[in-house]
């Protein structure tokens, strides 16, 4: 998942820590000034270069100027489809808002609807998800819901599996184009010995032994990720 050519800096948090001394830099890893990781600005939460697109499972509310009766909020089914008065079925699967609005404008052209003037705007969308995979029940994609954490979004995955690593678990992330890694002890996070970490889209969550992992292993061997994870910087 990531060469071996990656230089990879690294903050360890020291609150609660007592007398821990901080660490110092290694060839792979500089001691940075952080607490968390940081929450990704907007730009990180769509695909970059990407318009924001409509997925499955998307609500959305269909306004059409002047003919409430047409005007309605609809759910996008699992087949990525629609289904509104009058023109049917319209395929909503990967569309803009706007070009979703030009394609059922169309439609209703073609049954007779004079200068439809139509507004798409999406209401809620589920189509951003977070990978969660490793040594859980059930790996996969997992909608972020409003306030996910790292322990909800493992419960998404129908927990850990019975051998899992509960000290080796990597969110990795996109801040502001770098990439970043936290690594977390899920022991020490149901303990209360620090919080359960935000989730947020395009986050990918691995549990276990993972090359994402492997690269925190110079600090892990020289302190315990008890009283704080560990939050890195990523660099090609």
């Amino acid at each position: 998942m990531m060469r071996r050519n990656l230089v990879l800096f690294a903050a360890i948090l020291l609150g609660g820590c007592g007398g821990q001394l901080p660490l110092k830099s290694t060839s792979q890893l500089q001691v940075v000034n952080d607490t968390a990781l940081p929450a990704p600005v907007r730009t990180d939460l769509v695909a970059q270069g990407r318009d924001s697109l409509i997925g499955p499972l998307d609500t959305i509310a269909v306004d059409v100027f002047n003919v409430p009766e047409l005007s309605r909020e609809v759910q996008v089914d699992p087949g990525g489809s629609i289904s509104l008065p009058l023109i049917g079925t319209v395929d909503a699967r990967g569309k803009t808002s706007v070009e979703l609005a030009r394609a059922i404008e169309g439609a209703l052209r073609s049954n007779y609807v004079r200068n439809p003037e139509v507004t798409v705007n999406v209401r809620n969308s589920v189509s951003q998800v977070v990978a969660v995979d490793g040594q859980v029940a059930e790996p996969g994609l997992y909608p972020v819901t409003n306030q996910m954490t790292l322990g909800r979004a493992i419960a998404s995955a129908k927990g850990l599996s019975e051998f899992a690593k509960l000290d080796d678990v990597v969110i990795l992330r996109t801040v502001n184009g770098q990439r970043m890694a936290g690594l977390y002890n899920m022991t020490a996070i149901r303990r209360g010995l620090y919080a359960d970490p935000a989730v947020y889209p395009n986050d990918v969550i691995v549990v276990g032994d993972s090359p994402a992992r492997r690269l925190f292993k110079d600090f892990v061997s020289v302190t315990p990720l008890l009283a704080a994870p560990l939050i890195a910087l990523i660099q090609k």
